[in-house]
């Protein structure tokens, strides 16, 4: 058996008992920074990386060979090929090389009876072509534009997926596999009626929202149903609105079918991870209802009112602050680390994850060694 083979055989059953409820033989630890992050690492240009993914793969070498981690690092969900060849005004690519996600507005007010009837036709047929310019013209250039983006997808994916092989070959990650979705409610707001649209909403006819929720979550549970659920896959679920809501609203509109949705997927047979945006602390005593063993990677939130919470039923991620990386010490860093340790590992269903991932990277600034002290400093003393 080689090393790297061995080294996956190990992560993978520190993921098992993880994600089961037993406690592991150590804290499992994820690098917190992307591919945007390793780019810029290696010295390259961002956007000229993301537009010839054959760069990536001496990028990536050293990514892993440099910061610990037990699962594959810096992943990309957002690649521009295909959005630019749709005319995408959801996702873009900024002058600076990063993908950035713009508030806009997909369906509008007046449409919300058209989309509870059938969401799926209103999606493709009404919403599509108002956020992606090349869905709108002739049938003949639709599917043309369709093909092209679809094509220029599936050759992305497929170098980034040889690209993985090789790291997974030589560093022995973890074997984890995702799918990604969103709460009802949130992608209501991401992509259907933006941050303002959706507040205004829930004033003046929450009935309509309830039901749009409602219509559009079989949809949600399709998008994060894994082809082959099983203990190491997982459902990434990044949690938005909830914050921004009274409490009552969170209540009537929002959690419903958020908990339906998580009650269904863990229901397969796989794991889902919340990441739990902004201050939810507010909502803990809902969080908990959700079906045990539920990953939750926490923003914001008291360490210890969350272990107490939460920490029996449920696995506890995030809260460290990728900011102190920017401004504290090597010391303070990993004094941090430590201190979340010491209330979070006690008992298990701990797995050390930062609060956000870092997608920026000051090349002169203390980050890049602060991060690996304190990677260095978990995996060496993350015992429960």
């Amino acid at each position: 058996m080689t090393d790297a083979i061995a080294r996956t055989n190990e992560r993978n059953q520190l993921f098992k008992d993880l994600f089961s409820g037993k406690t592991p033989k150590r804290v499992p630890i994820s690098n917190p920074a992307t591919q945007d992050f390793a780019i810029q690492y290696a010295g390259l240009d961002l956007a000229e990386c993301q537009w010839d993914l054959t760069k990536l793969e001496p990028v990536y070498d050293k990514f892993c060979q440099d910061f610990y981690t037990d699962t594959y690092p810096g992943g990309s969900i957002r690649i521009p090929s295909h959005y630019q060849i749709l005319g995408s005004t959801p996702i873009v690519m900024s002058s600076s090389g990063f993908m950035q996600h713009p508030d806009v507005v997909g369906m509008l007010a007046e449409e919300y009876d058209e989309f509870i009837a059938s969401p799926y036709d209103c999606i493709v047929e009404t919403i599509l072509p108002r956020l992606y310019t090349e869905f709108n013209g002739p049938p003949g250039k639709v599917a043309m534009a369709l093909a092209k983006a679809m094509k220029a997808q599936a050759d992305d994916l497929a170098s980034l997926g040889a690209i993985r092989a090789k790291m997974n070959a030589k560093y022995g990650f973890a074997a984890m596999v995702g799918a990604l979705t969103e709460a009802p409610f949130d992608f209501m707001s991401d992509f259907l009626r933006s941050f303002k649209g959706i507040s205004g909403d829930v004033r003046r006819y929450p009935d309509k929202v309830a039901a749009a929720c409602e219509a559009v979550l079989p949809l949600m549970i399709k998008k994060g149903t894994l082809p082959n659920p099983s203990m190491l896959g997982y459902t990434f679920v990044p949690l938005h609105m909830a914050p921004y809501l009274r409490e009552k609203d969170f209540a009537a509109l929002y959690w419903p079918t958020f908990k339906k949705m998580v009650e269904t997927l863990a229901g397969m047979g796989q794991s889902v991870q919340l990441f739990v945006e902004q201050d939810w602390m507010r909502y803990i005593d809902y969080l908990y209802e959700l079906p045990e063993n539920t990953i939750m990677r926490f923003e914001y939130g008291d360490p210890k009112l969350i272990k107490e919470k939460l920490g029996k039923k449920h696995i506890i991620s995030g809260l460290y602050p990728v900011t102190l990386l920017q401004t504290g010490t090597k010391q303070q860093c990993v004094d941090k680390a430590k201190e979340l340790l010491d209330i979070l590992a006690p008992g298990g269903r701990y797995w050390w994850q930062a609060d956000k991932s870092i997608i920026h990277l000051d090349i002169n600034g203390p980050v890049v060694e602060n991060l690996r002290a304190v990677l260095d400093y978990v995996h060496e003393n993350g015992t429960y």
